[in-house]
């Protein structure tokens, strides 16, 4: 399985109020790096893939960026536990029967949280800048929890 973890692009500044804050909608600048990155992962992703988003509209606009359809999954709203994030990428089920390319858009610290537990280095979640991509690898044969980092990358070196 390759799995894709993408936090979403630049949507300003979180907001105390907690629907406001959800409904935060990508900036100017965010829309320039969900579309750069978009680029960067059509050119090396096969041509069948599975992309799941968070329901929150900034992660669904970054996952728009592909041009391909998503699947809005609720369990990847904002403070989803790492753990969660895996068993909805379907991480944990036989490698044979997960050999496909996953790109899960969402939030931090979840990704980062559900990158070290792939990783398994540990409890302190990694930071994921935004639209930053982090791409994991795990072969058949291989731990649930043993993977390797195929790609890590920011908008900005795109």
């Amino acid at each position: 399985m390759e799995l894709i973890l993408w936090r979403h692009a630049d949507a300003g500044d979180p907001d105390d109020d907690p629907q406001a804050d959800f409904d935060r909608r990508l900036s100017d600048r965010g829309r320039r790096q969900a579309a750069r990155m978009a680029r960067w992962l059509e050119s090396r992703l096969p041509e069948r893939y599975v992309v799941l988003s968070s329901p929150a509209p900034r992660a669904r606009e970054t996952a728009d960026a592909l041009g391909q359809r998503l699947r809005l999954d609720e369990r990847l709203a904002p403070g989803a536990s790492g753990e969660t994030i895996l068993e909805v990428a379907r991480w944990f089920e036989k490698r044979d029967a997960r050999s496909r390319h996953v790109v899960l858009v969402g939030h931090q610290p979840s990704l980062g949280a559900a990158a070290t537990m792939a990783l398994g280095c540990g409890e302190s979640p990694w930071t994921i800048r935004k639209a930053a991509v982090l791409w994991l690898v795990s072969r058949p044969g291989d731990s649930s929890r043993s993977a390797t980092v195929k790609a890590a990358l920011g908008p900005d070196l795109v």
